[in-house]
């Protein structure tokens, strides 16, 4: 996504389960040896994980049926006072794919519950009556997790590897607490000086969040994302699998998306008051680089010299990341490539692939739609084979860069705002592609045209979620937010060519390659959002589709 997903309430509470199971599940066996029970581990397949993990927001197969769970391994760790299992499932779906969940559990008894707010399932054990629980809500065990990443304990487990920053080594635990606003993983504060993510969906590889993260603290020096510290991995048939990632805490404002939507709306409001004449507006050409001092003075005027100076630090530091994300030379994976005919089949296979899921997505999601939105998706439909050519017009020969490791999920909602500063984070890749697709080196400029379809979505959701609040009528307003977004580009593009190339280490091309890529990953990108919105929020699916004929008609 090129925007937040919309909050959703807060299911953090201690929740009745008796609507759910009927009565504990009663097991012969003591909690201390209870995946020894062939009969446990059939109950908690079978019958408590399928109806457990498909409420929780970290779940990420809602879309599809379970087929079965299968519990493919379990890892069991010791506290002074409590026994616990990390059990990694593989849930496998009628629509013939699999997803890995990794789930610390522990078995509390009635007594022990001490406003623990994630229940799994009512049971009984040897031990007595009582619960299984997400573990991570247990401070015992979030202690045991951090006492082990930083060293102050002895490994728990011998499949399990704590690496460690030497700079914290020792650290005493002193509190911990979760998050808010966590979607597909679990954040935990500790001492209120690190955050320990917990990666609840998994892959048979090392996760590119650790991997980029450490690369671009440890080994690049870049300073603006937060601090690698520490990570928990398993050994997993032959493969490391990254389980938990901890970083330093950047203490914040919110994320950009916030920063810039407010602002927005702020600007929006003011078009009146200002007296604008939307129609004189004048528009800055496509990919046109624009310096803050050339902003035309009636943007400025109705939107404020920050928001300018805004995006131009927002651009030096994304150039910043690109530069010491391609500058490394020895570390193979992490060393710049050229574009090449691997490159180009995988390319058009993923993206004709997804394109095509998209139009299936939009026949079945067409009775939801409504005016202008309705006719954009009619109009999105004849123009499929168009838009199909332009991703098989991918022609690496004509390409001179660079490609590297990229963010590949760039978007406002994945940089924090510090100040007048900005810190990016989140460097899991886009949360469709497979982990291995993940790591595939591509070009800066894709990252780039993930903040450009950003800017997009703030300045039209200033006027989506404010309608009501505002005078002019919504096509105004909609050509207004065009002309304003071509200049938020023009000045983002300018700053961030200007910090790479006084860095002369990483090369993006020629100017029609440059320009070639960024329209080719706008209109993926935007594609890529089409889906996400016909599903959850079909009247804002007007948002991608405006971009895409605007990316047609430029050609």
């Amino acid at each position: 996504m090129s925007q937040p997903r919309p909050e959703q309430a807060n299911l953090a509470r201690k929740r009745d389960y008796s609507t759910v199971f009927k009565e504990p599940f009663e097991i012969a066996a003591h909690w201390s040896a209870a995946f020894e029970s062939e009969e446990f581990r059939n109950v908690l397949s079978n019958e408590i994980l399928p109806r457990y993990i498909v409420q929780k927001r970290w779940y990420a197969g809602k879309s599809s049926t379970i087929k079965y769970i299968e519990i493919v391994d379990v890892i069991k760790v010791r506290s002074n006072d409590h026994n616990y299992y990390g059990i990694l499932i593989e849930v496998n779906f009628i629509e013939a794919f699999f997803q890995n969940y990794f789930i610390p559990v522990s078995f509390m008894l009635d007594e022990e519950l001490d406003g623990t707010n994630t229940l799994i399932a009512p049971a009984i054990f040897k031990e007595g009556k009582g619960y299984l629980v997400d573990a991570l809500h247990i401070e015992d065990f979030r202690a045991l997790l951090f006492q082990n990443i930083v060293g102050s304990i002895e490994g728990t487990h011998q499949r399990l590897t704590f690496d460690i920053n030497e700079e914290i080594r020792y650290v005493k635990y002193e509190s911990s607490r979760f998050m808010s606003g966590e979607q597909s993983n679990t954040s935990i504060i500790y001492n209120e000086r690190f955050v320990l993510k917990i990666f609840r969906r998994i892959f048979s590889d090392p996760n590119p969040d650790f991997e980029v993260n450490r690369f671009l603290t440890e080994v690049q020096g870049f300073e603006n994302c937060p601090k690698y510290r520490g990570s928990l991995n398993m050994q997993y048939d032959r493969e490391t699998v990254t389980l938990a990632l901890m970083q330093d805490l950047v203490e914040n404002q919110g994320d950009a998306w916030k920063l810039f939507s407010s602002e927005l709306v702020t600007a929006f409001k003011r078009l009146e008051e200002k007296k604008v004449n939307i129609s004189h507006l004048p528009k800055n050409p496509e990919f046109n680089r624009l310096p803050v001092k050339d902003v035309p003075s009636v943007f400025v005027d109705w939107t404020g010299l920050k928001l300018y100076e805004q995006i131009e630090k927002l651009a030096q530091r994304t150039a910043q990341m690109h530069t010491a994300l391609g500058s490394n030379t020895i570390i193979t994976s992490f060393t710049p490539a050229t574009f090449n005919s691997d490159y180009d089949v995988w390319l058009k296979n993923r993206l004709i692939h997804q394109f095509q899921t998209r139009i299936n997505t939009l026949e079945n999601n067409m009775h939801q739609l409504k005016g202008e939105t309705l006719k954009m998706a009619e109009w999105f439909l004849g123009q499929k084979k168009e838009i199909r050519k332009q991703f098989l017009q991918f022609d690496w020969t004509k390409l001179k860069g660079e490609r590297t490791r990229i963010h590949g999920d760039f978007h406002l909602g994945q940089v924090l705002v510090q100040g007048d500063d900005f810190f990016i984070l989140d460097f899991e890749g886009e949360p469709e592609s497979t982990i291995r697709d993940r790591k595939v080196k591509q070009p800066p400029l894709k990252d780039v045209a993930g903040i450009f379809r950003s800017f997009h979505y703030a300045v039209y959701s200033a006027i989506l979620t404010r309608t009501d609040e505002l005078s002019y009528d919504q096509d105004h307003l909609f050509e207004a937010a065009e002309k304003l977004y071509s200049y938020m580009v023009g000045v983002f593009y300018h700053a961030y060519m200007e910090c790479l190339y006084s860095k002369g280490n990483l090369s993006l091309g020629y100017t029609q390659e440059r320009e070639f890529l960024l329209r080719y990953h706008l209109i993926e990108k935007a594609v890529y959002e089409l889906g996400y919105e016909l599903n959850s929020r079909p009247r804002w699916a007007i948002i991608p589709l405006r971009g895409i004929r605007s990316l047609l008609k430029t050609n």
